[in-house]
């Protein structure tokens, strides 16, 4: 009896175990994220996100150890590749820092554009006050690499007179504070409608003017 070769696979081609088992991870970050805007991340359990997810809560836990680490795999697949992509953005630019901080709120409003991105900062927006383990997770992933470097990009930009002496710190704040006051209107209280792309240009067009360095009479 001769047997038959087993059919050759493809360079391109992955197994569908594979490809299944490496889809995991994405298909329970997905289905927490749907509970977790919908229950709260309090009112969530791991059961939930398995059942929700079509597996065992062990093939859960295989991926992620609690569900604080499922907060954060959602951090980290939504919101790091945001931060990184601006830190990268930032790191190369000197001068006049206005024309990197428009790429900068077109990015984010392009990446905001999608649901599964979006609804991760107004998840932690909704869970920071009442989680504060939420806003130390958001703030050690994010916050804390993205403010120092935006705070540089404008203490080099007045150095070099591109722009008036502002405080750098204070700047920072005049220009995240309006997205995330945004954020908590819209999709925290329900007030106004969601057009964040609307919101960016109005602040860039008064934040931009405002930065203008002063002439000399």
């Amino acid at each position: 009896m001769v047997e038959r070769a087993a059919p050759a696979t493809r360079p391109d081609q992955t197994p569908r175990f594979r490809r299944r088992a490496e889809a995991r991870p994405d298909e329970v970050l997905d289905a927490a994220l749907d509970l977790f805007s919908r229950k709260g991340f309090a009112g969530t359990t791991v059961e939930q996100i398995a059942r929700h997810a079509g597996l065992s809560k062990a093939a859960v836990y295989l991926y992620f150890p609690s569900k604080q680490a499922l907060l954060t795999g959602l951090v980290r697949r939504a919101i790091v590749p945001l931060a990184d992509e601006a830190l990268a953005r930032i790191s190369c630019h000197r001068g006049d820092p206005r024309p990197v901080i428009r790429q900068l709120a077109g990015l984010l409003a392009e990446r905001l554009a999608d649901p599964k991105v979006f609804a991760v900062p107004s998840l932690v927006l909704r869970e920071a006050a009442s989680a504060p383990e939420v806003a130390a997770m958001y703030r050690a992933e994010v916050l804390e690499k993205v403010l120092p470097a935006l705070r540089g990009l404008i203490a080099q930009g007045v150095k070099g007179g591109h722009v008036r002496p502002v405080d750098p710190d204070l700047a920072v704040r005049s220009i995240v504070g309006p997205i995330f006051v945004h954020l908590l209107l819209s999709h925290v209280f329900g007030i106004g409608e969601p057009r964040l792309d609307a919101l960016l240009e109005t602040h860039l067009a008064i934040l931009c003017a405002g930065l203008e360095p002063e002439r000399a009479p």
